[in-house]
Order: C-alpha cells, then sequence, then structure tokens
C-alpha cells in the first residue's frame, strides 16, 4: 500500500534537509541513536535500528529519496520526501510506496506521531 502525507514545518527547507540529513540532527529530534551519511548508496539506520534502509537521492533543501527495508520478501518500499517553501516555512511531502498491507496501520501511524511529529516538535521548540 502506499502512503502520502502533506505536513507543515516552522523553518526554512534548507533547515528541515539538514535535520533529515545530518546524523547530529538525526540524533536530535529522534532522540535515539541512528547511522546516517548524506551519501547516494549507503545504508542508515534510525531509531536504534527499527528503521532500516539505503539512501539513494539527495537534492540539497529539496528532495531525499530512500528505501526502506520491511524484510527481504517484500518490495523495495521508497520513500520520497520533497520539501516545498511555504509563507514563512516548509511544506514537506511525505510518500511511501509498498509498505506491506498488514504493517500499514501501525507502521502510518507511527510515521505521523513519531518522524513527521518528531520533526515538527524538533522546530516548534
Amino acid at each position: 500500500m502506499d502512503y502520502k502525507k502533506y505536513t507543515y514545518i516552522p523553518a526554512p527547507p534548507e533547515e528541515v534537509y539538514l535535520a533529515l540529513t545530518k546524523d547530529t540532527s538525526l540524533k536530535l529530534w529522534t532522540g535515539a541513536e541512528v547511522e546516517f551519511e548524506e551519501v547516494p548508496d549507503t545504508e542508515f539506520t534510525l531509531w536504534d535500528g527499527d528503521i532500516a534502509g539505503k539512501n539513494i537521492e539527495f537534492e540539497f533543501g529539496k528532495k531525499i529519496v530512500q528505501q526502506w527495508y520491511f524484510g527481504e520478501e517484500n518490495e523495495p518500499s521508497i520513500v520520497t520526501m520533497k520539501l516545498h517553501e511555504d509563507k514563512s516555512g516548509t511544506s514537506l511531502e511525505f510518500r511511501q510506496t509498498n509498505i506491506p498491507d498488514e504493517d500499514f496501520k501501525d507502521f502510518t501511524a507511527g510515521i505521523e506521531e513519531y518522524y513527521l511529529g518528531g520533526l515538527v516538535d524538533f522546530f516548534d521548540e
């Protein structure tokens, strides 16, 4: 199943981009260990490994494309985050393909609460 969500973040796209791509920033707003390098074709983990995947593409201040892993037997799940300038902040478009049906509800609830929610809280403080 596919998932798409727009979230407003009260910070410029460049700052949101840095929060999503620098390991020190990722640690701050997720509150957990991360392994992340802003380099295409490198693997990463977030939340002590709860989310793992591979980086595909980076476009500074505009776009991040990743593959998130859901076990070997599943189709690749591609996450595309696009950052659009919006008033005094950023409209973040989060799109993910091929989330396994049985995980969809819990997983997307987690994305909204912890991933997108955590990012918004980080800039709201």
